[in-house]
């Protein structure tokens, strides 16, 4: 038998109703974009030298993005390094990149083309700087690279531009205090005691083109340490030194040749980067795939780990990206 419900009971009824679509209305605008189509075309994406952590970290983020935006291409692009990386995403060569914050810092502070245009998307983990040895070599400091051959990474990267600094640090000239050459991670390793005496390399840890040699022979090489007042003496050249810190590298890196010893050195942070006028949504898209895909990359990348939606906004010298920022506010607790 049915019964009319009082006034009263109708009225609550209705304003019961209009609450669960209001609710509903704030649940679809708290759960935007992602109800939305995912956002289809192509994008550029500049990584490094294929033996590098950049283009593995570019790899495995495509199937991410395969994932979660099935009709956007994503066109890696090999290059070498950080300060190429900054110039191209500036110039609309690339539209977006991973760069070490000095070198986006420089590429700004020396007013290039396009610096005005930069924006941040993450910051995602941090660069080590690692020198590279001979397990019998007599070279045990910076110093002691003077008159030695020395690999200080392509011309572009950011390899080159932070071993140089490193060594005008040292009170070494990197064009006449040395036999310089252009070597990065993809030959270093394998010149090393045939032609080199050293070479630097920055990178996430471990880099596989060191693990590698690493697991050829436990006395495969040695690292090389970079103390704290070494450091001290790079920040003195001010610009985009600052973005530089003394650290050390964690016995995990490498253990077979660190044997239970952290390496003392320097690191710097790496950006995810773009420009202005990049599409807000797929912005916004990439960086929620991102950070959400940090266990699944981090567990062939170790050092993507890191990235972490608390200190992923923290993009300086950039501001964030406009469709960054709205997915930074979206999750914010």
């Amino acid at each position: 038998m049915s019964r009319t419900l009082p006034r009263i009971g109708r009225n609550r009824a209705l304003q019961g109703g209009a609450a669960s679509l209001l609710v509903l209305g704030l649940l679809l605008w708290w759960l935007r974009p992602w109800a939305e189509e995912p956002p289809a075309g192509t994008i550029r994406f500049s990584t490094g030298t294929r033996a590098g952590v950049y283009h593995e970290y570019g790899k495995l983020l495509r199937t991410e993005i395969d994932k979660d935006m099935p009709d956007l291409k994503v066109r890696l692009l090999t290059s070498a390094g950080s300060q190429e990386n900054v110039a191209d995403v500036a110039t609309g060569e690339a539209d977006f990149a991973i760069a070490a914050a000095d070198a986006v810092a420089t590429y700004k502070f020396d007013n290039s083309e396009g610096a005005d245009r930069l924006r941040g998307v993450a910051r995602l983990y941090d660069d080590y700087v690692q020198l590279v040895v001979p397990p019998d070599s007599d070279i045990r400091s910076v110093a002691d690279l003077r008159g030695k051959r020395v690999a200080i990474g392509l011309p572009d990267s950011g390899v080159r531009l932070i071993a140089n600094g490193v060594l005008k640090a040292a009170g070494i000239d990197p064009e006449k205090d040395i036999k310089p050459s252009s070597d990065g991670i993809d030959t270093g390793p394998k010149r090393l005691g045939h032609g080199l005496d050293a070479f630097f390399w920055s990178g996430g840890l471990p880099t596989d083109g060191l693990s590698r040699l690493a697991k050829k022979s436990a006395s495969a090489f040695r690292f090389v340490p970079i103390d704290a007042r070494l450091v001290a003496k790079l920040h003195e050249q001010g610009g985009a030194t600052r973005y530089y810190r003394a650290t050390k590298m964690p016995e995990s890196a490498y253990p077979t040749i660190q044997r239970g010893d952290p390496v003392p050195t320097l690191a710097v942070s790496n950006l995810l980067v773009t420009r202005n006028d990049m599409d807000a949504r797929l912005t916004e898209w990439l960086t929620r795939t991102v950070i959400d895909s940090r266990d699944g990359i981090g567990a062939t990348v170790h050092s993507a780990q890191l990235v972490d939606v608390r200190t992923a906004i923290y993009t300086d010298p950039l501001q964030l990206h406009l469709g960054a920022q709205r997915y930074y506010r979206s999750v914010k607790p």
